[in-house]
């Protein structure tokens, strides 16, 4: 089964960016106070990216006695299980790594509380002590020094307070850039940190102290806007936290209506909400009557009509009508809280891109301090530089060469696919699977409650070979009431009659349910399963067909002998799976239908969806057999579908799409996307959103090494300055940075647009 939940990457490489903005991570929406595991928790608030990350792993790999370590980069927080006296060595090696843990003080309340609890110390959000006013003291210093140097350039009084300011505003930018510079020089590990530190010292070493100061200054303030930029992407689900109320209307058992925290309201308690209301949890409407907005949680622009029996999900807003709905879900569990989890654990992982990258990478920067070395040493005698120019020129390259524009431009990119597609109810659980849907050469669909409603009717019925009405009707209404597949709701629902207690009920995956009913074992159940019996005659073959040919699904029920009525129920096709089909068709990919109903059905409904492939009578077994029959015949093979016998498909497919607003649990755990609106449609969105996010990937790694390679020739043969060399790193990062938001916009518009129509 594909899953890329709760995992962290190993980055074997401290070379890549570790930077503020590099992380490409969601801060947690609500995790428990020790991170989602045991043990205790600690925010390092210099810890921003997976190479640091990586770092304090391998920090902590010596140590035994430690169980598991649970990482949130975007909360900066890590998660340590260990035994009590293995949590001194372990803080000690963190901070030899040159990072400071803080514990973290849980904080109690409703989902949306600040991940982790608050930090002691934790006095800064982005590694930047004190923030933007000591980098703008810092700004100002620098500017002093630049103009003593301007202006009295050999007095030496001013010159020695040029010299005291500079290092004042190096000091008060770079201290945390100095600090884990260090730290990583020491361990032989060559990051940005490692190259601005070096780069900045050695200017003030050889006379450049009023640029060593500002090229530091503007450096630090321009990660700090890099890095509230980045955080537009990282933090663009952060805004479903704030959907939920923290409080729901809950009826007492006095009979009184009272306020309670919605983290302590349980399953089964009865809520009213008013119009203008959010739905505090999920639930199923017991009272009333109203429209609700569901696009917060499934994308659906249009409100949805809401009464008894129906589902409410948490987020989602009463526009019309007082609702009263029993509880189904704790708030930790809603379908707003697992979407959040999802998203969040989806942004954790990292694209195949993105991991090539960081390979690159792991190689791009030692060849760029190599080929630095190489100018300092060799230029004098070339070129015929003084060794300070040829030195000044190295150190260039050394700014030059930080990796961050380079590395910053695939998670943030990722992370905008994926909050995107969000947005549009379409929840992708990885960064893998969304670079991936762009290869779908086909797709699979199931029938019922992918391609139809999966509501469907009863239209007929009738006893099979003089048997007893009554009977009939109370023995299949006892077996359909057992059963969750929408045909046998609708037979259930079509015959209004109390049946009595099954014993040893049984479902049949593919084929229908059995159990014991007066003492009698019956079967309900479709053509496969009758005739798997021996159960099926002539005339019963007869009657099937003609069912069959109307496109309806035809359900048996039989005793060990012999066939006792049949029940034929009719399935809409869903409004939006004819525009679905053509969707996927523009876009170069074959829809097959699969379905457990019979091939004439099977047919029937496809035609009317346009698709011209259709196979019917499927176990899920033969679902799955069919899933790597394609797959050698198309390529790349994604599946949509929502049942339980979906499930093998779903995992066996390269991309599955779980219809999420009506899918069984199964099926959205086997899925790698979830369609939280049930819209077929989605699908082909998702093919889309893929193939963006990897066109932007491409020219955001293209733009940030095209850049850099015109200003490494410039700074070797040319007469590039420190100033040019930070103005064109931190302007690449910002350039892919923000070329990487467009993804996020794009999404806005396309909602505005559904909205409008």
């Amino acid at each position: 089964m594909k899953q890329e939940f709760n995992t962290s990457p190993d980055v074997d490489d401290a070379n890549a960016c570790c930077s503020t903005g590099c992380s490409g991570r969601a801060p947690s929406a609500s995790p428990p106070a020790n991170g989602g595991g045991r043990g205790k928790v600690f925010r390092i608030a210099t810890m921003d990216c997976s190479a640091e990350e990586a770092e304090i792993r391998r920090a902590l790999e010596p140590l035994d006695g430690i169980r598991s370590l649970g990482f949130q980069l975007g909360a900066r927080t890590l998660s340590i299980d260990a035994i009590e006296s293995v949590y001194p060595l372990a803080l000690a090696a963190i901070r030899n790594a040159g990072f400071d843990p803080k514990p973290v003080t849980a904080t109690a309340g409703s989902p949306g509380a600040p991940a982790g609890g608050h930090a002691e110390g934790d006095e800064h959000a982005h590694g930047f002590s004190g923030g933007i006013s000591r980098l703008v003291v810092a700004l100002v210093c620098a500017t002093g020094a630049e103009l003593l140097s301007f202006f009295a350039p050999d007095q030496t009084p001013w010159k020695v307070a040029g010299l005291v300011i500079a290092g004042l505003a190096i000091w008060l930018a770079g201290l945390e850039t100095y600090k884990k510079g260090v730290a990583a020089l020491l361990r032989g590990k060559l990051n940005i940190n490692a190259l601005m530190a070096v780069a900045v010292t050695g200017a003030f070493l050889i006379g450049q102290w009023p640029e060593a100061a500002m090229v530091m200054a503007l450096y630090a303030i321009a990660e700090l806007i890099e890095a509230k930029a980045v955080d537009r992407a990282r933090n663009a689900i952060k805004g479903l936290l704030e959907l939920a109320p923290e409080e729901a209307l809950v009826l007492g058992s006095s009979g009184d209506w009272s306020l309670v925290p919605v983290a302590a309201v349980a399953i089964g308690a009865t809520v009213r909400i008013k119009p203008g209301e959010r739905v505090p949890l999920d639930g199923t409407v017991t009272k009333g009557n109203g429209a609700i907005n569901q696009a917060p949680v499934t994308g659906e622009s249009i409100p949805v009509d809401k009464g008894p029996g129906d589902q409410v999900f948490a987020g989602t807003i009463n526009e019309t009508g007082e609702l009263e709905f029993e509880v189904t879900a704790l708030s930790s569990n809603t379908t707003l809280a697992r979407i959040i989890q999802a998203v969040e654990q989806a942004q954790g992982t990292r694209a195949p891109t993105q991991r090539f990258v960081d390979r690159f990478a792991a190689i791009y920067t030692p060849a760029v301090f190599a080929i630095a070395v190489a100018v300092a040493l060799l230029t004098p005698f070339l070129l015929g530089l003084t060794w300070l120019e040829a030195l000044y020129k190295a150190l260039v390259l050394l700014v030059i060469a930080c990796p961050c524009a380079l590395v910053i431009s695939t998670p943030v990119t990722v992370v905008s696919g994926l909050a995107a597609g969000a947005r549009r109810g379409i929840l992708i659980k990885g960064g893998t699977y969304l670079e991936e849907a762009r290869l779908l050469k086909a797709v699979a669909l199931d029938k019922t409650g992918t391609i139809t409603e999966g509501k469907p009717k009863l239209v007929q019925w009738r006893v099979w070979g003089g048997g007893d009405e009554a009977t009939a009707q109370t023995m299949a209404t006892s077996l359909a009431m057992r059963s969750d597949h929408p045909v046998s709701r609708a037979i259930a629902n079509g015959i209004p009659t109390q049946g009595p207690e099954v014993q040893n009920f049984k479902a049949l995956p593919g084929r229908g349910v059995e159990g014991v009913v007066n003492g009698v074992r019956l079967l309900l159940g479709n053509h496969r399963l009758i005739h798997e019996q021996g159960l099926c005659t002539p005339d019963l073959e007869v009657e099937l067909s003609i069912h069959e040919k109307q496109g309806r699904t035809v359900t048996l029920l039989a005793d060990d002998s012999r066939v006792l009525a049949l029940f034929a129920v009719a399935d809409t096709i869903r409004e939006s799976s004819r525009q679905a089909v053509a969707d996927l068709k523009v876009l170069g990919v074959t829809p097959v239908m699969l379905t457990g109903d019979n091939t004439a059905t099977a047919r029937a409904i496809a035609a009317q969806a346009g698709i011209e492939d259709a196979r019917g009578d499927l176990l899920p077994e033969a679902k799955l057999d069919a899933i790597k029959e394609m797959q050698k015949r198309y390529g790349a093979t994604g599946m949509a579908g929502d049942g339980i016998n979906d499930a093998p498909a779903l995992a066996q497919a390269d991309i599955g799409f779980a219809m999420g607003g009506a899918g069984t649990d199964t099926a959205m755990e086997a899925a790698d996307v979830v369609i939280m609106n049930d819209n077929l449609q989605r699908v082909a969105e998702t093919v889309k959103l893929s193939r963006r996010t990897y066109a932007v990937l491409w020219q955001n790694i293209t733009l940030a090494l095209g850049i850099k390679s015109v200003f490494l020739v410039l700074a070797v043969f040319g007469t590039a300055t420190m100033w040019m060399a930070v103005f064109a790193d931190m302007g690449a990062s910002l350039l892919v940075v923000a070329n990487g938001l467009r993804l996020l916009r794009e999404a806005r518009v396309e909602a505005s647009s559904v909205s409008h129509r």
